[in-house]
């Protein structure tokens, strides 16, 4: 049995990756699984349409044109009306232990690297939404 989130509150999404089958084929699985998905073509993208949906967790490519992964995470961290949505990094690169603590310095929550099985992608993306909603639930 796959975890779920409840349907009245199903999370948004949002997935910003260059390569058109990445997309669709983690958009439509969390579809599947009852996450509302937006999609993202490059870093640019992204931050326009966190800025415009605010997403409950962006899933962010690091090599993307125009803006890659990296850039487009410190603009997330850097807005105000952006800063608090989780990032998960979804990567090809082979993730050393020093682009780790880079990841999470910039200002990842965390990282999978492609290819990454839909269900442990889901898993993570679960884990990283129960953190936030831990998180927001404690500074009430």
């Amino acid at each position: 049995m796959r975890d779920q989130p409840p349907a009245e509150t199903a999370p948004l999404i949002l997935i910003a990756d260059d390569n058109v089958d990445t997309r669709e084929m983690y958009g439509h699985y969390l579809n599947m699984v009852g996450y509302h998905v937006e999609t993202a073509k490059d870093g640019n993208e992204a931050i326009l349409k966190a800025r415009a949906l605010h997403p409950d967790l962006v899933v962010m490519d690091l090599q993307m044109p125009a803006l890659d992964g990296w850039g487009a995470i410190r603009e997330l961290q850097r807005r105000a009306d952006t800063a608090t949505i989780p990032v998960i990094i979804l990567t090809g690169h082979d993730f050393k232990a020093y682009l780790k603590h880079s990841a999470l310095a910039v200002g990842a929550v965390s990282y999978l690297m492609k290819p990454c099985f839909p269900e442990e992608f889901q898993r993570e993306v679960n884990a990283r939404l129960t953190a936030r909603r831990n998180r927001a639930a404690s500074a009430v």
